[in-house]
C-alpha cells in the first residue's frame, strides 16, 4: 500500500527522463556493486572466474522489474591485462560476451536499461594474479598505492613499472574498442568508464598517482590526456548517445591523497566533455560520486573537504549523482531537491542489493526498505545475493553447498 504523503511519488523522480537515446521511467538509478558472483571460464581462458553467471542473470533482472529503470554493471574488465582480481566480469571473450547477453536480454523483458562499466585496475591489482597469468604490472607511474601491494610485487618479483605511450595507444585502440563492440554485440544500451575511485583512468588525473614526464603527465592538461583520447576514440566506435564516465573527485582512497584541491583539474575535465557536446558529441550522462562516499566507506561529515556544486555549474547534460541518499530517509528530502532541476538522476547501491524492488518501494512505501548485510556482499556464494526480497525460505547452508566460495573477498584473493 502507498504510505500517505509520500512526497518522491509526485516529485520529479517518477517523471520521464530522456538519457541518450532512450527514455527513462524514473531517475532511481542502479549503480555499480562489484559482487564476485562471475563463473568460471571454460573456454579460451580456464581457470578464470570472469564469465557472468545464471546468478548474475537473475540478480540484474530482479533489480530491473520497475520497467524503465537503469542500472549499471557491476565493474567490468575490458581485457586480461586490464585486470588482477578474480571472479569480476570481463567483456573481452566470446564466451562473456554470449553470458553478458543473457544479462541484458533479461533487464531488456523487463522494459529497462543497463549500462556496462568498463574496469581497468592499474596499480591496485593483484600481483599473484598478474604474475599466474604472465602479465605486466603496469600503471600511469611506478607509485604504489600501498605496502601490500610493494610488498607482493617483491614477493612475486613483478614490479609496477610505467605504461609506456605506445601500449596506451594500444590499451585505447585494442583493449577499450574490443570490448565496446563486445558491448554492443551483446545489446548494452550505454556503456560507462570507471575513471573513479584510484582505478587505472583516475591514476592519471592526480599527481600523487601520475609523475610522468610525456605528454601524460605533469600539468593538468596532460593528466587528463589518457581520459579524453579515450573518450573521443569511443565515440567514433560507439557513438556519444551510448557514452559515459564516471569520477569521484574527493574520493582519497587506494593511494589517492590530494594535497591540493581536487577541483581545478575535474573541472578542465568537465569543460572538455562540455565542449565536446556543444560540439555535437553530448554524452549520455556523467556519474559523480558524492564526497559522502569513500569508496565503501561512509565518511564523517567532518572529514569531507568538499562538494560536487562546482560540476553542474560547468556540465549542462545530464547528471548521475551517488553516495549515500538514504541519510535523510524517509523523507528523502536530497532526492527530491537533487532532482528537481529536471536533468539530474539518483544513484542507489547498498540499498538496491537488499531491495531488488527498491523502486517500487521509494514510490510507494519508502519506510519499508530492507537493511543490507555488508559482509555478505563480497562472498561467492548466492546468500545474500539473490536471496533478499523472497518469498519463501532458503536454506542458508544447502546455499553454501551449491555455490562453494572461492574466494570470500578481495582481500582474500590477495593472499
Amino acid at each position: 500500500m502507498s504510505t500517505p504523503n509520500n512526497p518522491l511519488k509526485d516529485s520529479k523522480v517518477f517523471q520521464p527522463i530522456k538519457v541518450g537515446n532512450n527514455t527513462l521511467s524514473n531517475r532511481v538509478v542502479y549503480c555499480p556493486t562489484t559482487r564476485f558472483r562471475a563463473a568460471p571460464s571454460k573456454t579460451l581462458e580456464p581457470n578464470t572466474r570472469h564469465v557472468p553467471s545464471d546468478l548474475m542473470v537473475q540478480y540484474y533482472s530482479d533489480r530491473a522489474q520497475y520497467p524503465g529503470t537503469l542500472l549499471v554493471t557491476e565493474a567490468t574488465l575490458v581485457s586480461p591485462r586490464s585486470g588482477g582480481y578474480e571472479g569480476c566480469p570481463k567483456i573481452s571473450t566470446e564466451e562473456e560476451v554470449k553470458s553478458w547477453k543473457k544479462v541484458v536480454d533479461a533487464v531488456h523483458a523487463q522494459k529497462s536499461f543497463i549500462s556496462c562499466q568498463f574496469w581497468f585496475l592499474g596499480r591496485v591489482a593483484i600481483p599473484k594474479i598478474l604474475k599466474s597469468r604472465g602479465l605486466d604490472y603496469i600503471a600511469p607511474s611506478p607509485i604504489y598505492d600501498d605496502d601490500f601491494h610493494k610488498k607482493a610485487a617483491v614477493k612475486y618479483d613483478l614490479p609496477l613499472r610505467e605504461v609506456t605511450e605506445s601500449e596506451i595507444h594500444d590499451i585505447i585502440y585494442n583493449d577499450y574498442t574490443i570490448a565496446a563492440k563486445n558491448a554492443i554485440e551483446a545489446g548494452f544500451d550505454y556503456i560507462e568508464l570507471h575513471g573513479a575511485h584510484g582505478y587505472f583512468i583516475d591514476q592519471f588525473l592526480h599527481e600523487c598517482s601520475n609523475q610522468r614526464t610525456d605528454k601524460y603527465g605533469g600539468s593538468i592538461e596532460n593528466r587528463c590526456r589518457f581520459a579524453l583520447e579515450l573518450i573521443d576514440h569511443l565515440i567514433t566506435v560507439v557513438g556519444a548517445h551510448r557514452l559515459a564516465i564516471r569520477l569521484s573527485p574527493w574520493a582519497e582512497i587506494q593511494g589517492i591523497v590530494e594535497e591540493e584541491s581536487p577541483i581545478p583539474v575535474f573541472s578542465y575535465l568537465i569543460e572538455q566533455l562540455q565542449i565536446r557536446a556543444d560540439n555535437g558529441h553530448q554524452l549520455a550522462y556523467l556519474s559523480v560520486v558524492e564526497p559522502r562516499v569513500q569508496g565503501t566507506v561512509t565518511a564523517s561529515l567532518d572529514s569531507i573537504k568538499g562538494d560536487n556544486s562546482f560540476v553542474k555549474e560547468i556540465w549542462k547534460g545530464k547528471l548521475l549523482k551517488a553516495g549515500n541518499y538514504t541519510y535523510d530517509a524517509p523523507e528523502f528530502k536530497g532526492i527530491i531537491e537533487d532532482t528537481a532541476d529536471g536533468r539530474t538522476l539518483v544513484g542507489f547501491s547498498r540499498f538496491f542489493t537488499s531491495n531488488p524492488d527498491l523502486v517500487y518501494k521509494l514510490k510507494e512505501n519508502p519506510t519499508s526498505l530492507a537493511k543490507y548485510d555488508r559482509k555478505l556482499f563480497y562472498e561467492t556464494t548466492n546468500w545474500g545475493y539473490n536471496t533478499y526480497g523472497q518469498n519463501h525460505l532458503i536454506d542458508e547452508e544447502a546455499e553454501k553447498k551449491r555455490f562453494p566460495k572461492i574466494a570470500a573477498s578481495v582481500d582474500e584473493a590477495r593472499l
